[in-house]
């Protein structure tokens, strides 16, 4: 190498050493701002977020117990008028007391509950060791004394311990006789705040700390109980040591560490509540986005001096890697399009197989339908065959023939039954016209009167003396009715007086009500289920009230049914009135 391009060479990396030092300055910088900036917002909003969800904690702890308080306030109010206790304190003998205070305590969930003499002897108790005791110095028994409302105390116990007690005088009319206490149990309320990281108190209104998720606390006033070092409890991780430089808004400080306070009041006799919030749990998720941050800030710089070094190489790899992703993205592409087409083969199999089932099913309930709907014709055609042959042994051809006729008409029925099940299978039609209800259920009666005679029912119609007009398919109306009719005489089978009622009455729609004397409707969610029944097997299939639901609806109309309070069940059919029956009536 000659002396000439030595220099320019020793220019060139001293200039490229130049431009790698300024890379790297402007990184630096770049990543100390990132980090600050992203330290500012994150401390800012995980702290909002912190004191918002302590707030609503806050407000969730001083409802519960709000909550607890004024349902234990209306027992002392109710155990005062037993007359089981009255009568235990007026005759001295309280041997079932103590069970009976033990059964509502179970019932009321309370903490404990004591019934006391005059002289503050604890007759009966759910306690069995304080029976005999004596609370006459207590506050909670003075006070009942006192005064004729329930009262709510705070009470030393021997052991130390507090209880919150609703207390009330019992009387026999005028003189009191003795004071019934109920213990309010709050400290269940301290077992559930210890499950989160916040140390919660409960001050009362003189300030002293009567509930406490650190026990040391209890009876402190609020500076005292944080001039204590707290033990390792929630308390201590509340109170985590932050860093300095994190710029958190302290609420308060406890030995030189900062943390977040919040206070609600509770509504109840000056009490107030108040919790203290680690900023810890702030401080991690901020230092793990921070640390996350360098080490992005890291491998960035660690690649851009691979870049530096390895360019060539680099961009070969990457051209390498990507046509390896392109091969194995288009085989993939291939394995999905195949499996995509298997996919389409058995859905359309599927399909296929799925209206296979639903021809199958349709068939099946058709079938069910049509025999259920020619039974009842073709047992007034057996009635009507039986009497027309003891006519003709008679010698009593021509009333003979009036049954033949009947029978005829029983076929013509029948054909338009089957007729009609066509036409409802296909859940519509165009045969409507306009007719009066009284009309069909005369000839739904009609159509029952052999099984009506033979069973000796009593029918009792009351319709209005004036045509009432819907418009809909007389055949298929009546065949609704003869259901009806049908099991209403199922229903009274067990009566000794059957009686079936139907009722018509028109107003803006018609109703029409059959109702019988029998058992009533043990199941109404699933009466107009298809195939439900309440027959013995062969005495129906459970098509009957699901097919009759369908036909109302298709009129226009609603079938429902319930019990009645004499006894026995009210089908009534809805319909709405025929508009030239309206515009006539108008």
């Amino acid at each position: 190498m000659s002396d000439e391009a030595q220099p320019a060479t020793t220019e060139q990396n001293g200039a490229t050493r130049w431009r790698v030092r300024l890379i790297l300055l402007i990184a630096v910088a770049m990543a100390v701002a990132v980090v600050w900036v992203t330290n500012q917002l994150m401390t800012e909003r995980l702290t909002e977020g912190t004191r918002s969800r302590a707030e609503v904690r806050l407000a969730a702890y001083s409802g519960n117990i709000r909550s607890e308080l004024q349902r234990s306030s209306i027992v002392p109010l109710l155990l005062s008028r037993d007359p089981a206790l009255i009568g235990a304190l007026n005759s001295g003998d309280f041997s079932q007391s103590t069970r009976r205070l033990i059964s509502y305590r179970d019932e009321i969930n309370a903490a404990s509950l004591l019934l006391l003499d005059m002289e503050g002897r604890v007759v009966a108790s759910t306690e069995r060791e304080r029976i005999e005791q004596s609370l006459r110095e207590y506050p909670f028994f003075v006070q009942a004394l006192r005064s004729n409302e329930t009262v709510f105390t705070t009470n030393e116990l021997d052991n130390a311990s507090t209880v919150f007690v609703y207390s009330r005088t019992l009387s026999n009319g005028t003189d009191p006789i003795g004071v019934i206490a109920v213990a309010v149990d709050l400290r269940k309320f301290e077992e559930s705040w210890a499950g989160f990281n916040d140390a919660v108190i409960v001050t009362d209104s003189g300030g002293r700390i009567i509930l406490s998720t650190e026990g040391r606390w209890r009876g402190l006033t609020e500076e005292e109980a944080l001039a204590r070092r707290s033990a390792p409890s929630a308390v201590e991780r509340a109170l985590r040591a932050t860093a300095d430089w994190a710029a958190i808004p302290a609420d308060t400080y406890l030995a030189g560490t900062a943390y977040m306070r919040q206070e609600a009041r509770i509504g109840f006799q000056g009490w107030r509540i108040a919790s203290f919030t680690t900023y810890a749990s702030i401080r991690e998720r901020v230092n793990t986005v921070l640390a996350l941050e360098i080490m992005g800030f890291a491998i960035l710089l660690s690649g851009i001096f691979y870049l530096m070094n390895r360019k060539t190489a680099s961009r070969l790899n990457f051209l390498r890697r990507e046509s390896a992703e392109l091969r194995a993205l288009n085989q993939r592409l291939q394995e999905e399009i195949a499996e995509r087409e298997r996919a389409e083969k058995n859905l359309e199999v599927a399909e296929q197989t799925l209206q296979q089932s639903s021809k199958l099913a349709i068939l099946g309930e058709m079938s069910a339908a049509v025999s259920h709907e020619l039974n009842q014709p073709l047992a007034a055609m057996k009635t009507y065959l039986a009497g027309a042959r003891l006519l003709l042994q008679r010698k009593r051809p021509n009333e003979a023939l009036s049954s033949f006729q009947r029978i005829d008409d029983l076929i013509e029925r029948m054909g338009a039954i089957t007729r009609q099940l066509k036409s409802y299978a296909r859940k519509g039609g165009d045969e409507f016209e306009d007719i009066d209800v009284r009309a069909a259920i005369s000839s739904a009666v009609e159509m029952m009167e052999p099984q009506l005679r033979r069973r000796e029912v009593k029918v009792l119609q009351t319709v209005p003396k004036t045509p009432v007009i819907v418009r809909a398919d007389r055949l298929r109306l009546e065949q609704v009715l003869i259901n009806l009719l049908r099991n209403a005489l199922d229903a009274t089978r067990g009566e000794e007086m059957p009686e079936v009622e139907v009722l018509v009455t028109a107003g803006d729609t018609v109703l029409i009500a059959v109702r019988d004397n029998g058992l009533g409707i043990e199941d109404l969610e699933n009466l107009f289920e298809p195939f439900y029944t309440t027959k013995a097997p062969g005495d129906g299939v459970g098509l009957g009230l699901a097919i009759s639901s369908g036909i109302v609806n298709d009129l226009g109309g609603r079938l429902t049914a319930r019990n009645r309070a004499a006894g026995g069940a009210v089908f009534e059919i809805r319909l709405p009135r025929s508009d030239n029956a309206v515009r006539a009536a108008e």
